[in-house]
Order: C-alpha cells, then structure tokens, then sequence
C-alpha cells in the first residue's frame, strides 16, 4: 500500500527486510531529518524565512490533498504532526510514517475505530469519540501549520496557565485581532504580513471544533498557492469561533490527560538522523 503512493510530497519507500529479526523499511533519505527538530530542538534549529515557511505548509498540503482526493487508494493518515513531515536537502516537506493510517473506502462517509494518534494533534470529534473522516488530518495539518509560523511546539508551549496549548492561545489573539503576535520571533520584521497572516488564518480554518467547517486539503493548496480567495473564507471563521466553544472543546478533553504523556520534541526527533519517531500514542 505505501509503496503504491507516489507523489514528491510523500517518503518514497524504496523496500523492505522481513529476514529473521530485521524488520526494517527502507526510505529515501532526508538530509534535514524532520519539522520538528528543525523548529522545536535548540542545537538543530533552522533559520527559516517566511518564504520557505509557506513553501513546507504548501508541501504537507500537496500531500495530504494527494491521500485524500487524488490516489488511487484514498488514505486518512491519522498521525500527522511535526516529527513525521521529513525535510530534504532543499527544504522540501514530505509526509512519512504511515503506521496508523487507514483506508477511506469511498463507499463510507467516516470510519468509526479504535483511537490512535498524538495527543496535541488529534481532532476533538477523533479524540473523543473515534470518529474518523479525512477532516481529522486537516485539523492535524492545521495544528502543524501554526507550529510552522510560531516556530513554537502545540504542546510545550504555554503563554498562561488558562491556555493548554498553542492553539487555543491563537484562537484568543484571533478575536482580539492580534494574530501576528504569533509569528516566530527569529523572523523579525523581515517577513511578508501578508503571507503570515494567509498561513495563520489557513490553519485556523482547519482547525475548527466542527469538522464539516474545516476546508478540503484541495481547497488549502489552492489559498497557498495564491489560486484562490481568503477573504470569502474569513466569514465562516468568524462564524466557526461565534456558534461553537472550540477551546472548552479542547481543553476539556486535553486536561484530562496525564502530564506524562505531554510531548518532547528532543526526545522524539534525535540527533542520529532517524526518520521515524517513537512518540507516546494512545
């Protein structure tokens, strides 16, 4: 199945070795290891400018639009976050780690299963009640999104104590209209508002607590590649943040979890160019 999916913004999988105790999967290699040492590991850090900021967004995009709408086996990736988007020698973003993905037969609207993913990216509808359609790995692809333009971690960042993550942080500078204090201070003045505020206000379309207000992954390639309108969009946020609670949503289900399952970036991305990562799952 995951060699079957060919596209420039997935890990190729070039074989495997099922001989005796090597069980191993052989992809292509990534000299920039993964998102989330780049961002998040202070000793591996890449200065990253805006431009390049949106093309690595533009590139999970293009990947997740391909699973979703475009193969021939369509896929709900299901663990999409910072350590499992891999980063070539030219900055290229590309979706590895298909260990919990799943089949989205075009018969079924959503898949009712067994909860599996990582706490910080999973969709409330997915969390709480296994609810699973592609709208679960937008709302991943959004969450990594606003890590992309904060440079901040989802889970390990905390601005106060009322706010559990990232997130629910954004959604508070949204109604004050203050949103461009989310962008990554390494940056400076020197980059596009503009461009900021495209990907900051994607990513919050996507991240919604009503899964059927979030965009298609089709639609977010179209608003990053400049193809289509942000503005007509602006009204069903507002809309999304009026009608429904979304940080009571989140908060209520992510402070239930134990500290010990927060997520550490280091910890998950080492320094020996693995390209797989061995995150807590539940």
């Amino acid at each position: 199945m995951i060699s079957a999916l060919q596209h420039p913004n997935l890990v190729k999988l070039y074989g495997c070795c099922t001989e005796g105790n090597q069980l191993l999967l052989v992809y292509e290699y990534m000299e920039n290891n993964c998102l989330a040492r780049a961002l998040f590991v202070e000793q591996h850090r890449l200065r990253l400018d805006c431009v390049t900021r949106r093309k690595i967004c533009l590139g999970i995009a293009r990947g997740l639009a391909y699973l979703h709408e475009e193969s021939a086996i369509r896929i709900v990736h299901r663990d999409i976050k910072a350590s499992n988007i891999l980063l070539d020698k030219y900055l290229n973003a590309k979706i590895s780690d298909f260990g919990l993905a799943k089949l989205n037969e075009d018969d079924h609207t959503h898949i009712s299963t067994k909860v599996a993913g990582t706490i910080g990216y999973m969709a409330p509808e997915y969390a709480m009640r296994g609810y699973l359609t592609d709208k679960a790995d937008v709302y991943s692809f959004g969450v990594v999104a606003l890590e992309i333009v904060s440079g901040k971690s989802n889970t390990n960042y905390r601005p106060k104590e009322d706010f559990v993550y990232l997130l629910d942080w954004a959604c508070v500078l949204q109604e004050r209209g203050t949103l461009l204090e989310l962008v990554d201070s390494d940056l400076g003045s020197n980059y596009s508002t503009e461009e900021a505020l495209l990907m900051l206000h994607v990513a919050l379309l996507c991240t919604t607590a009503a899964p059927t207000l979030r965009l298609k992954m089709s639609e977010v390639v179209s608003l990053l590649e400049g193809h289509a309108s942000l503005q007509p969009l602006l009204s069903d946020l507002s809309l999304a943040e009026k009608s429904l609670s979304s940080s009571a949503v989140r908060f209520k289900f992510w402070q239930n979890l134990s500290e010990g399952q927060s997520l550490r970036a280091q910890a998950l991305c080492n320094d020996t160019n693995a390209v797989m990562d061995h995150q807590p799952r539940i």
